[in-house]
C-alpha cells in the first residue's frame, strides 16, 4: 500500500519525503545494512543519530502500518539508540546472531 501525500508536498526525485523515509527506515531491518552503517562510521555521526531518533515517529500506529517488517524495523530503531550496539554492530558475529534471531522469530 503506497502512502499518498497531499499535492502540496515537495517531491525529491519523484518521491515524497515520507516515501524516502519509509524506504530508509525499512532498510534498517537488515543486519548487514546496520553493519555497513557502522563500518562506514555513519553511526558515529551526531547528525545521523539525530535523524535515526527523528525516525521514531514510525512507532506510531498511523505510520507503523506502512512498514513491511514492523518488528525488525522498530527493534533496529531501538537498538540504534544504544551506544554499545552501535559499536558492536561492526562485528560479523553480531550480524550473524541478529540474522539467526530473525530466522527463529519468523518460523514461530
Amino acid at each position: 500500500m503506497a502512502a499518498s501525500a497531499p499535492a502540496a508536498d515537495p517531491l525529491y526525485g519523484g518521491f515524497t519525503r515520507f516515501e524516502l523515509e519509509l524506504e530508509f527506515v525499512q532498510s534498517l531491518a537488515n543486519p548487514w545494512y546496520l553493519n555497513h552503517l557502522g563500518v562506514q562510521k555513519y553511526l558515529d555521526n551526531p547528525d545521523f543519530l539525530a535523524y535515526i531518533d527523528y525516525l521514531h515517529y514510525f512507532r506510531q500506529p498511523q505510520y507503523a502500518r506502512f512498514l513491511t517488517h514492523p518488528g525488525p524495523t522498530l527493534r533496529a530503531l531501538e537498538l540504534l539508540q544504544q551506544d554499545r550496539f552501535r559499536k558492536e554492530i561492526i562485528s560479523p558475529e553480531l550480524v550473524g546472531r541478529l540474522i539467526e534471531e530473525g530466522v527463529k522469530a519468523s518460523t514461530k
